[in-house]
């Protein structure tokens, strides 16, 4: 794993690029993202902090 920052904030900003835009979500529960949405959402997110948690123990150990 890299420590390079730009790197990183690629991996973020690609996984992160393909969540929802929360504008398409009104606050209406009837318009709300579906339960394989919401998981979909929690998956990438969970992506993301992955990539982070590696990054910075790549960064405490180099």
């Amino acid at each position: 794993m890299t420590i390079d920052p730009e790197q990183i904030r690629a991996e973020i900003e690609a996984l992160v690029s393909q969540l929802p835009d929360p504008a398409d979500f009104s606050a209406d529960t009837e318009n709300g993202p579906s339960l394989a949405e919401l998981e979909d959402i929690a998956r990438r997110l969970s992506e993301a902090h992955d990539v982070l948690l590696t990054a910075l123990e790549s960064a405490e150990k180099g």
